[in-house]
């Protein structure tokens, strides 16, 4: 008797289970394949043949011949894929406060006084944000320029060439890719 009452729930139970869980992922997925297939696949970013990352997470750049990337919130290895988090800090945390001044402190000594952009301080959600403003990148493009032995003007024209700007104008903000701007500068020559 009890399974008459309940069989209408398994069958509803496995059809879900295959229509949402199998058939629609999967129809989702081969579509996408054909459509968007770099994006489909992480959008991987290959040099040499070998992938050296992806362009929807953050590196974890360190010299002074590189732009750096937002702060990362993930400890003790940032920018690592397989965890994400903020810090979870509230605005009125005495931590956070602390690591935001020093982060000013250690930007303002490495490029210059002047306004400090905010995502050159502060972490993202994710902690695994790939893009910097492009106020950020234009503030680190004469130090980057220096290290580098090349003029500033060919640093910034190369940022300005590489930035994404807000849709329309107003969606969104101008920003860019990390990796992609410093793989583009790793492969200038060295003057």
């Amino acid at each position: 008797m009890i399974f008459r009452e309940l069989r209408p729930a398994f069958s509803l139970v496995v059809l879900f289970t295959l229509l949402i869980g199998l058939i629609l992922p999967g129809i989702f997925t081969g579509a996408m394949q054909a459509v968007l297939p770099w994006q489909a696949n992480g959008s991987l970013v290959r040099q040499d043949g070998q992938v050296i990352g992806s362009a929807l997470i953050g590196q974890n750049f360190v010299g002074v011949q590189y732009f750096i990337p937002r702060p990362s919130a993930l400890s003790p290895a940032p920018y690592t894929q397989a965890t994400s988090g903020a810090s979870n800090l509230a605005p009125t945390s005495r931590a956070l406060l602390a690591s935001v001044q020093q982060r000013v402190t250690a930007y303002v000594q490495a490029y210059g006084p002047g306004p400090v952009p905010a995502d050159a301080v502060t972490a993202s959600g994710s902690g695994l944000d790939p893009d910097i403003s492009l106020e950020n990148a234009l503030r680190q493009a004469p130090a980057v320029a220096k290290a580098r032995h090349l003029p500033a003007g060919t640093v910034i024209a190369l940022v300005q060439a590489m930035a994404h700007h807000a849709f329309l104008g107003m969606i969104g903000t101008d920003h860019v890719n990390v990796l992609k701007l410093n793989l583009a500068l790793d492969q200038r020559p060295v003057s």
